[in-house]
């Protein structure tokens, strides 16, 4: 009987499959329990509840871990969250091992919080400016003559490319991180990698412009005559600078943005009246 009470209390191994529903339960619960005093961090606990359940068999060391990952936390979906589920859940293991050994704990709260707050805003960075600022927009490119050819799969293509792009990156980052456990933090910082991140970074910058340029269609219809001949001035502005009035109606937008934060709705009304007011005026 004692022998079975030690084996029903034994901690139990963490394995790939666990890892990958504790990324699928994240990925799938990411926002639904958002909170102003925790933001993101009853996300993270849902879906490491499975593995810390098979890890502490104690109540009270369960209860200590449930706390520990109930802190403070926020992170893009993939990059951030595809990582810290793995790395969290391989500190897990090693510290629920120090505990059922009765060794010194060296995975204190502290190392695995502090490792926990020192990745989530570094990957949130590099994930929006990889996923949000460059894949995504990759896939609209693609799909947007589609769109203009009236075809459903314009709009259908980037948002289920993006979807399963997302959840093939986290699952990836999420096992690879669990397999290198602490090694992985070290191989973010590595140059190659920051290297790849500064590529992405700019191709998305390229990839926005590319976007502007081809499917913003403003031009002007002013005229005006000199000594009896006519000059168009959208004819006169394409030789200087070509597609310079698209250009500054994105760049206003982003200085709109940038004074008043991410507020769509406004941006929409003000940019729709302004160009009422410059059409019905034949400036536009």
């Amino acid at each position: 009987m004692t022998e079975l009470l030690n084996n029903t209390n034994k901690v139990e191994e963490i394995t790939q499959k666990d890892v990958t529903k504790a990324y699928l339960r994240w990925h799938f619960a990411n926002e639904i329990p958002h909170s102003f005093d925790r933001y993101l961090a009853p996300s993270l606990l849902y879906a490491m509840s499975p593995i810390l359940r098979k890890l502490y068999k104690d109540d009270d060391e369960l209860r200590a871990a449930y706390k520990r990952q109930l802190l403070f936390f926020n992170t893009q979906l993939t990059w951030g969250g595809g990582v810290i589920t793995g790395l969290m859940s391989s500190m897990e293991q090693v510290r629920a091992h120090q505990v059922e050994d009765n060794e010194p704990i060296t995975m204190t709260d502290d190392l695995m919080y502090n490792t926990k707050a020192g990745l989530m805003g570094a990957l949130a960075g590099i994930g929006d400016a990889i996923d949000s600022g460059t894949v995504q927009y990759i896939f609209i490119a693609i799909a947007v003559p589609w769109a203009q050819q009236g075809s459903a799969l314009g709009a259908l293509f980037p948002f289920i490319s993006f979807a399963i792009y997302q959840l093939v990156v986290g699952l990836f980052f999420s096992r690879q991180a669990f397999k290198m456990g602490r090694n992985a933090t070290s191989l973010m910082a590595d140059s190659s990698i920051q290297n790849v991140i500064e590529f992405l970074s700019v191709l998305g910058l390229f990839m926005m412009g590319i976007l502007a340029g081809n499917y913003i269609k403003l031009s002007s219809s002013l005229t005006f005559a000199l000594s009896g001949k006519e000059f168009v001035i959208q004819e006169i502005l394409d030789k200087i600078v070509p597609g310079i009035i698209p250009l500054v109606t994105v760049m206003g937008v982003y200085m709109f943005y940038q004074k008043n934060g991410l507020n769509v709705m406004k941006a929409m009304l003000w940019l729709t009246g302004i160009l009422v007011v410059l059409a019905a005026t034949g400036i536009l």
